[in-house]
């Protein structure tokens, strides 16, 4: 029996033809799309301030109006600590932490966001002038959980009963507790930038004949021999106050990063992308958040 052709119309193949040329494009541009599209990742970011949440929304709305191939979804987790936490219990992909707070074994980091100096501070008019004066005395830990493990380091440092001389105080309730006189000293750990500072000196009535007196950790070397996430720093003459300086002279103290760490699992080619675009959005967006000057790329060690 033999076997006819169909023979479609002309105007029929054509219009195949067109059909699957179209289907092969889309395909195509689907799978473009699909292999090009960008990389999200959610970064936990918190401190007592809001900043560090508002610096990474910053630049999380700068990638995405570039079309960045990584973008950044912020959660704001409040503080440092329950950052620390988000990100060792695997909810997010990165995290703004302190390099003393929380486990960060398995953190990579990709920028220093800023470095905090650690600054203990006599009220006006106290005798204390060293680390050994405070036995006895009441210092409030301003940020409280964030500081713990600064505590206790000073703590085992100093001989100095960590619950009788230390004492959590909110932000918000700093010079009420110096005027009622329910702290002779504050624990605080800030960037030595000028936002910071007036916040400090804010704690104080300004009076030039009554000053606050910065109090020297002379144990700062040896800590950071024993603690890796610290180093010692030289607090430089009038810091804190201008005429007449506080303090008088340069001051040992220690210093800590608050760095932007990563997943380890994630790979080194994304990452370097992702410090890159950091960088690079940093340079855009300085005039308008100041505090993103402090970001550096992290040390090699």
């Amino acid at each position: 029996m033999e076997m006819t052709s169909i023979k479609l119309p002309l105007w029929l193949r054509v219009v195949l033809l067109v059909g699957v040329g179209i289907l092969a494009t889309g395909a195509g541009l689907f799978a473009y799309r699909y292999y090009t599209r960008p990389v999200t990742l959610t970064v936990a970011a918190g401190s007592f301030d809001g900043e560090a949440a508002k610096a990474m929304s910053a630049i999380a709305s700068r990638l995405a109006s570039t079309n960045a191939e990584v973008r950044l979804r912020v959660v704001d987790s409040g503080t440092t600590v329950e950052a620390a936490k988000a990100f060792s219990e695997g909810q997010v992909d990165l995290a703004v932490v302190r390099g003393d707070v929380g486990d960060l074994s398995q953190a990579q980091a990709i920028v220093v966001v800023s470095h905090v100096v650690v600054l203990v501070i006599a009220v006006p008019g106290s005798t204390i002038d060293s680390m050994n004066k405070l036995k006895g005395r009441r210092v409030g830990v301003v940020g409280g959980p964030t500081n713990a493990k600064l505590v206790d380091v000073l703590s085992k440092e100093y001989g100095l009963d960590r619950a009788k001389v230390f004492k959590d105080i909110a932000f918000p309730d700093v010079r009420r507790a110096i005027q009622s006189k329910e702290v002779d000293a504050l624990l605080v750990t800030i960037p030595l930038a000028d936002r910071y500072l007036s916040q400090a000196r804010g704690f104080f009535q300004q009076n030039p004949k009554s000053l606050p007196t910065l109090i020297a950790i002379d144990s700062a070397g040896a800590i950071a021999e024993s603690y890796r996430a610290y180093e010692s720093f030289d607090v430089p003459k009038g810091t804190l106050r201008g005429a007449p300086p506080v303090p008088d002279d340069d001051l040992t103290t220690l210093r800590t990063s608050l760095y932007l760490v990563a997943k380890k699992s994630l790979s080194s080619d994304l990452m370097a992308n992702l410090t890159q675009l950091i960088m690079s959005a940093r340079r855009d967006l300085l005039t308008e958040h100041p505090i993103l000057a402090q970001i550096t790329a992290p040390s090699t060690d």
